[in-house]
């Protein structure tokens, strides 16, 4: 066919036609994410027995910079923590490598944060102990403010570092105000988005807020290929599946 030229007319069997419903704007049925992904988190846990096996911790950064006279200065660049960790120490079997990729796959790679449970710190108490409702003070109450992020001190006086915690164990958190143990359920609840407590009566003005609960890193994937082999596994060679702290 020369060009320019135009196609020749088809010839062959006619095609019944067949109109399609039409639908109205209201009719038409929206695709969304589930509820917990709309803000990129996913609200579930990371395979505990894997990651009590994972390797990791927490990261500063600090810029430092060496004077001619021996001396140096340093700055923290950030005012928190971000942990990360690896997730391929914990896999002690197949079921756990399947059950991560199926976790893998889950999040969509990268895409999706979750609760991780940090196998050294994931308690308000630095002892084996189970948290108790004196272990952290979150504030003192001044008869109006009805809510209270939780936080995690590490060490004490002007140098100590005092972390927020977003994502505590509901179950596990147990609270005090002035010393007297409060019930949970009916005099505080944990908020689910925020990890606050709430209290159902502000504090009164002056009296000290403390708690104690078990709690998770918000995470994720930190690659979007995960590269595996049976052979390697049976090797005992695992390769890396990195995860990385987020904020939320």
């Amino acid at each position: 066919m020369e060009r320019g030229s135009f196609l020749p007319p088809y010839d062959g069997p006619k095609l019944p036609f067949q109109r399609l419903p039409h639908l109205e704007p209201d009719q038409l049925e929206p695709v969304f994410a589930p509820e917990s992904m709309m803000d990129g988190f996913l609200d579930e846990q990371f395979p505990a027995g894997v990651a009590f096996g994972a390797l990791g911790g927490p990261e500063r950064r600090t810029e430092v910079v060496g004077l001619a006279t021996g001396y140096e200065t340093r700055n923290a660049r950030w005012a928190d923590s971000r942990r990360r960790y690896d997730a391929a120490t914990g896999i002690r079997s197949l079921a756990d490598l399947r059950d991560v990729v199926a976790f893998f796959e889950k999040v969509r790679g990268r895409l999706y944060g979750f609760r991780f449970r940090d196998p050294f710190d994931h308690s308000s108490t630095n002892t084996a102990a189970l948290p108790s409702a004196f272990d952290q003070w979150i504030g003192a109450g001044d008869g109006t403010i009805d809510r209270f992020a939780l936080r995690k001190a590490y060490g004490a006086g002007i140098a100590g570092y005092s972390r927020l915690i977003r994502l505590p164990d509901p179950s596990s958190a147990k609270c005090a105000i002035n010393g007297q143990e409060l019930v949970r359920g009916s005099d505080f609840s944990v908020d689910p988005v925020t990890g606050e407590l709430v209290f159902s009566l502000p504090p009164p003005a002056g009296e000290a807020v403390t708690a104690g609960f078990l709690f998770d890193v918000p995470v994720r994937f930190d690659t979007d290929r995960l590269e595996l082999s049976l052979t390697h596994f049976e090797a005992g060679d695992i390769p890396s599946i990195p995860l990385i702290e987020i904020r939320i």
